[in-house]
């Protein structure tokens, strides 16, 4: 995965990180952290310029969010809730889950779209509900960008910072890459081995 993310980097570019973060938001557990933190190195190297980075960024993420949010608008309740019943497990998600992201869109509206956009992997499944409960699109997109915006540039900033403290800093993003990547497929692996829907954890 990390030599993968490297080299997309390093052969495609602006295109490379936009499609790194088009699918970080499509299929986890892909880390923006390590994305935007390789491409903040970069711009400390010269290799890209900051804010072309954050832009192109924003629209890969934003796009991946957009996936999910059809996916939410597509099918509703009542076609997903069979999914979630049949593939809770394997998605980590109890339909109960799901109802109560729904309440919070109607009681608090577009605003959870922009605060989740700082809170890892939450960020992508809010999208989900964002479409079911028929959000309007330029909303959407406009708090999702918003959101992305000031997380991108705050990961490329450090990324930029340590690049130019410490020349060599791209040799510790690989390493660095791997515990992140680990931490998450073992944090999905445990959810997986010990999650119960919540009817059968109640009783």
């Amino acid at each position: 995965m990390t030599e993968f993310i490297l080299n997309l980097i390093h052969s495609w570019g602006y295109l490379g990180i936009a499609i790194l973060m088009f699918l970080e938001n499509v299929f986890p557990p892909i880390p923006s952290e390590v994305i935007m933190s390789l491409g903040g190195v970069m711009v400390a190297q010269g290799r890209f310029d900051y804010w072309t980075l954050v832009a192109v960024a924003v629209a890969g993420t934003t796009l991946g969010n957009w996936v999910w949010y059809w996916v939410g608008r597509w099918f509703g309740y009542a076609r997903l809730k069979p999914l979630i019943d049949r593939y809770g497990r394997w998605l980590t998600l109890d339909w109960d889950e799901v109802e109560k992201l729904h309440d919070w869109f109607l009681r608090f509206g577009s605003g959870i779209v922009f605060v989740f956009r700082f809170v890892p992997i939450a960020r992508t499944m809010v999208s989900l509900p964002a479409g079911m409960v028929g959000m309007s699109q330029v909303k959407f997109l406009i708090w999702t960008a918003a959101g992305s915006t000031i997380w991108i540039s705050a990961i490329a900033g450090a990324g930029n910072w340590f690049g130019k403290q410490f020349a060599e800093v791209d040799r510790f993003i690989g390493p660095l890459a791997v515990v992140a990547i680990g931490s998450i497929v073992l944090l999905y692996v445990y959810r997986v081995v010990t999650w119960k829907p919540k009817a059968t954890s109640e009783k």
